[in-house]
């Protein structure tokens, strides 16, 4: 061998060996190894594999991770259950495949095949969607993604095959240092119709509804059209789950933590963190048939456990101590056949039952589902199968209907068999439940609800009429009321003299602004704790109901320490570009809690700059909840003959036709996005040459043509705008604004009744009240 040809060679392996420790192949062959140090990665540099120390452990697992991020998340551990105690790990592709070995060259981790395996053409490869594939001869024997840790990536499935009785399912870390499986499974049951569940040590913790075509029932905010595709397949050979990102270029992963919630997570960019897109166990009524036999679980009602109507409790003393488990029975037994016969109560707004103990057929129609049912005494209950082009499919449940609960956005019908005597009661063709035992106690209630406010508005009135320069102050505490009894609501009271001293007797040095209500000012508690004070004004445009109602959902929302606001022309001098970027991130994820996270879904109704506070980190924290609605059961819309908020922020829909809903909010943000990238309040511009606000500045702008024809459906929910404000590919196309006021008006005008539609040749709405 020459010299050229030694020096050739010398400086390849050279080369092979950097590129190895530096991650710059995505393969091992046949005796490469990787070692402690070393990685691979991804053709695109996605995904990298190698040796980590999860959280403050000390033991060295090899595993594969996200490239691009900043935050080491993990999505796959080999090793899980075998760790090292020290750096002398080395994998490597062996004569038996993949193969992990200690200091001591003993194997304690190697892939799992029944493959026949030809070793001189063996090949580990690193996927760009983070699979990591063993190939012999280009035909694949091995893959990560058949033996899933915590997380399910693009593309992964969770899949039972009925031939061979294998399972791929998800298995969470024990704890965040120790990923060795941990007590919570995600698996498919192929019983009935097949499902979702999760488990704590094979005990059903939690339930996904079974598939309608298009998601889950029960979970209508599993994914984003925009983001995700969703499959569930059920045939006769398997069946399976997978999502597809809709965009590649997103970062996003279903999580399985140690604690067993399971969260769909999105990388945002902007903020360096994983921000949750949705989650599948929220709440106590997530926990699997909390309710037992044909009860029902609202999270919204305390207790959040009653019957289903025409049915009662099973066990009526244990019910009286919170223990739900025995469930209900039927009032009125089924005749099936006998005398007039039995029907079906038609119930929306609800998660369906487990489909563990039930039949379906793709093929039938729902009428043909329904004669089936009744021909059959023990069929209890029947829906659609497939939701889409109309409903088609046919379910029918048998035994008892387990794990039902109320869900606000959730539309499906489910036919309940019922005796015909049930069926002529005037609320059996409504979702209600059965309060017979507990009817005299509600009208109790409620009557002395009401002497209660009558005795507190009069007191409250004679006190104002003497005292008319003082102000009433109250703090929220804890609300386990329901919506419209703010007078059962725990308040903690706090002297007059206590808040004038906070405030240094309301001192204009303290005032932080003003609302609807009246001036803002900045408080300081005994025990050290800021607070912001509202204090009523006399001119104030909102009254009683209005602060009923802040005082409510501010309560029930927990929504505090509001100590510092700037409006744009004051602050924009102080707010740089990434300020305010942060500042519209966290006013849409604020959003996003009150739309979906929460556990009321409220529409607040009057976003706009000034009911925006900034904490002294610019931390943004939506305020003024006077004019907020709350949704209840499965409404996601509703239409009101007193149209309230401030003209520039509402939609057109609404300042029109009296129509709002959870898209009326995404305007009003738009707008205020506007906002905040101008530095201009869009009432208060205006441009002589386009006779515009700036919203229609804007549209001359941007879109030079064609017509405004965008509707309320045609804008993002909140979880959508969340994750395109953290990466910007998720951006689509601008549609065109929805609404052009085409005359000036003064700045900040609200608008408190309506809807009344004013002349096309001025504005498009009649503004009655100035705030």
């Amino acid at each position: 061998m020459d010299k050229l040809t030694l020096t050739f060679l010398l400086h390849s392996g050279i080369l092979i060996s950097l590129l190895s420790a530096c991650g710059g192949v995505d393969t091992i062959t046949l005796n490469q190894t990787i070692k402690d140090g070393d990685t691979i990665v991804s053709s695109g540099e996605n995904y990298e594999m190698g040796f980590f120390s999860p959280g403050t452990s000390k033991n060295r697992y090899i595993g594969i991770w996200y490239k691009k991020i900043s935050t080491c998340t993990v999505v796959w551990v080999a090793n899980r259950e075998t760790p090292l105690s020290n750096k002398s790990g080395v994998l490597k592709v062996g004569h038996n495949g993949l193969e992990l070995l200690n200091g001591n060259k003993t194997v304690i981790w190697s892939m799992n095949t029944s493959e026949s395996v030809t070793t001189s053409s063996l090949v580990a490869q690193l996927l760009d969607n983070g699979n990591l594939v063993v190939r012999d001869q280009e035909k694949s024997i091995w893959q990560s993604f058949d033996y899933p840790g915590d997380t399910l990536l693009s593309g992964m499935r969770i899949s039972m095959d009925l031939l061979t009785g294998k399972d791929i399912h998800l298995t969470s870390w024990k704890t965040d240092d120790d990923p060795s499986a941990g007590p919570y499974t995600l698996w498919v049951d192929p019983n009935g119709y097949p499902q979702l569940f999760e488990r704590q040590n094979l005990v059903r913790q939690s339930r996904f509804g079974p598939w309608n075509g298009v998601t889950f029932n029960g979970m209508p905010n599993l994914g984003e059209k925009l983001i995700f595709t969703h499959q569930f397949v059920v045939n006769e050979k398997e069946i399976y789950y997978k999502y597809e990102l809709v965009n590649n270029s997103l970062i996003s992963r279903l999580h399985l933590s140690p604690d067993g919630s399971i969260q769909q997570m999105n990388w945002i960019e902007s903020t360096q963190s994983w921000g949750v897109l949705s989650t599948a166990t929220p709440d106590n009524c997530a926990n699997y048939a909390i309710c037992g036999a044909y009860g029902v679980c609202n999270i919204n009602n305390s207790p959040s456990c009653s019957c289903l109507e025409g049915f009662e409790p099973q066990n009526p003393e244990e019910w009286i101590i919170a223990d739900f488990t025995s469930g209900c029975k039927r009032i009125n037994p089924l005749s099936c056949g006998n005398g007039d016969g039995d029907g079906f109560c038609n119930i929306s707004g609800m998660k369906f039952p487990d489909t563990n103990n039930s039949w379906y057929n793709q093929s039938m129609t729902l009428g043909e589902c329904e004669l089936a049912c009744k021909k059959n005494c023990s069929c209890t209950a029947y829906a659609s199968l497939d939701i889409r082009n109309g409903g088609s499919g046919c379910l029918l449940w048998f035994s008892d209907l387990m794990d039902v609960r109320m869900l606000d956005q959730e539309t499906e019908v489910l036919h309940i068999r019922m005796p015909a005597s049930e069926l002529t009661r005037p609320t059996a063709q409504k979702q209600g439940f059965n309060k017979k035992k507990q009817t005299t106690i509600i009208v109790v209630s409620a009557s002395l609800g009401a002497v209660l406010v009558c005795v507190i508005l009069a007191l409250y009135a004679s006190w104002r009429k003497q005292n008319r320069s003082r102000k009433l102050i109250l703090a929220p505490s804890h609300d386990h009321t329901k919506e419209g009894h703010m007078e059962d609501t725990e308040l903690s009271s706090f002297s007059l003299s206590m808040i004038a001293k906070s405030t240094n007797n309301f001192s204009i040095n303290n005032k932080l602004g003003a609302g609807g209500f009246g001036p803002v000012y900045k408080g300081v508690l005994e025990d050290g704790k800021e607070v912001a004070v509202k204090r009523l004004s006399e001119a104030s445009t909102q009254g009683v109901d209005e602060f009923k109602n802040e005082v409510r959902l501010i309560s029930k929302l927990q929504h505090r320490n509001l100590v510092k606001l700037l409006d744009n022309n004051s602050g924009s001098s102080m707010l740089d570009w990434p300020r305010r970027y942060c500042i519209i991130h966290g006013i849409a994820r604020g959003l996003l809690y009150l739309h979906q996270d929460s556990r009321l879904r409220i529409i607040h109704r009057d976003m706009k700059a000034s009911n925006i506070l900034l904490d002294r980190d610019m931390n943004p924290k939506i305020s003024d909840f006077g004019l907020a609605r709350r949704f209840n059961g499965y409404e996601t819309e509703a239409n009101t003959n007193r149209v309230a908020g401030t003209y520039g922020y509402i939609p057109p829909e609404y300042a029109l036709h009296g129509f709002y809903s959870v898209k009326s909010d995404v305007y009003s943000f738009g707008v205020l996005v506007l906002e905040i990238v101008a530095g201009k309040k869009n009432s208060g511009y205006w441009r002589e040459e386009h006779n515009d606000t700036l919203v229609g500045h804007v549209r001359i702008s941007v879109l030079r043509h064609g017509d405004c024809t965008e509707k309320a459906e045609d804008r993002p929910t909140m979880s959508s705008v969340v994750l395109m404000l953290g990466n910007e590919n998720a951006l689509p196309p601008p549609k065109q604004p929805a609404f052009l006021a085409e005359e000036e008006m003064p700045e900040h005008r609200s608008i408190s009744s309506g809807p009344t539609l004013g002349s096309v040749n001025d504005i498009t709405i009649t503004l009655l009240d100035a705030r």
